[in-house]
């Protein structure tokens, strides 16, 4: 992966850190190359091509930044790429993934029906598919973060708080976790949008499962698992105890939250994991009792109080991406 993606700093958000009584960092995938994490996992997948798979090109289907990383990465190795999207896909996704020299299909008017056409276009082509979450490469990629989170804090964290959507990256941040510190490995918190929250409907149900699609800020963690799914389902499922779900105002008063205290513009999808903690939708164990009063306060965009967190090393939330349309910013940062 070296040259393709980039280490991303970790930076302290001091006053969530005084108000929950422990230091929160952020890993600022948003600054990633591409602006999201999953430029890791399409480093990873495509550097593993072999020479007749890059010859025959990639097809690949996303929301939005999947498809911006595997456009990158497949340029930057000389690689052809086609990627499937939504018909609602974001126009600043769109425009990157094209960017790159990428074909960009709109095709479905959901995620679940652009895939359909993806993997039909990869069979009939004999080309390979780099799913977004379901490759073993792609998942390990993504577990590249939470290496880089060891390495920079010498020490485990408390708690590792991250977006859940087909389970890629939560499954290989925990995977990654285990690997390294076994018994010792801290909880990795999945963290889903209320409106986007297809995992942990499938985990509740115990098998993949289809959820109608919404209209959500967090528009990055839209889509299916598909029924096939063999490898983002069982390791979620075996590694990952805890789950939360936030709002879309939760979700609004994190993106504002990141504009004006971090001096980071962090898309509705990335920024999940940031609101479960602004919100009090998760506080850590002797910590969960945050008003809702105190809620509406951190929504608002002021610092509200939940209780300490009673854990040993700071908590680390991912910020995993930065790619948003201009108008749905405004937006936001006009509802406060």
């Amino acid at each position: 992966m070296a040259g393709l993606a980039r280490r991303t700093p970790l930076l302290e958000a001091h006053d969530v850190s005084e108000r929950i009584g422990a230091p929160v960092l952020v890993k600022a995938e948003c600054l990633q190359l591409t602006g999201s994490f999953k430029v890791r996992g399409a480093a990873a997948r495509l550097a593993a091509l072999t020479p007749e798979e890059r010859a025959r090109g990639v097809v690949a289907c996303s929301s939005g930044n999947h498809g911006r990383a595997v456009a990158y990465v497949a340029e930057r190795l000389g690689v052809r790429a086609t990627v499937c999207v939504p018909e609602w896909v974001d126009p600043v996704k769109l425009a990157a993934i094209r960017a790159t020299g990428a074909e960009a299909v709109l095709a479905g008017a959901t995620f679940d029906e652009a895939e359909v056409h993806a993997l039909d276009l990869a069979a009939r082509d004999g080309r390979p598919y780099v799913s977004a979450y379901d490759d073993p490469w792609v998942i390990a990629g993504q577990g590249t973060i939470a290496l880089e989170i060891l390495d920079e804090l010498g020490e485990a964290p408390a708690a590792v708080l991250a977006p859940l959507s087909g389970g890629g990256l939560v499954g290989g941040i925990a995977a990654a976790l285990a690997h390294r510190l076994g018994e010792d490995a801290p909880p990795v918190v999945a963290v889903s949008a209320e409106r986007a929250a297809v995992m942990l409907a499938s985990l509740r149900a115990g098998r993949p499962v289809e959820v109608p699609e919404e209209e959500t800020l967090a528009s990055a963690l839209a889509g299916g698992l598909g029924p096939a799914n063999r490898y983002s389902f069982p390791l979620v499922r075996e590694l990952v105890r805890e789950h939360v779900t936030v709002t879309e105002e939760q979700i609004a008063g994190a993106m504002r939250y990141a504009v004006r205290s971090l001096r980071l513009v962090v898309e509705g999808g990335g920024a999940v994991a940031l609101a479960a903690l602004l919100s009090g939708a998760w506080a850590g164990a002797g910590a969960r009792s945050a008003t809702t009063a105190a809620a509406a306060a951190v929504a608002a965009g002021a610092v509200g109080g939940a209780g300490p967190i009673r854990a040993a090393g700071p908590v680390v939330v991912v910020l995993s991406g930065g790619n948003v349309a201009p108008g749905t910013l405004a937006s936001v940062l006009r509802s406060s």
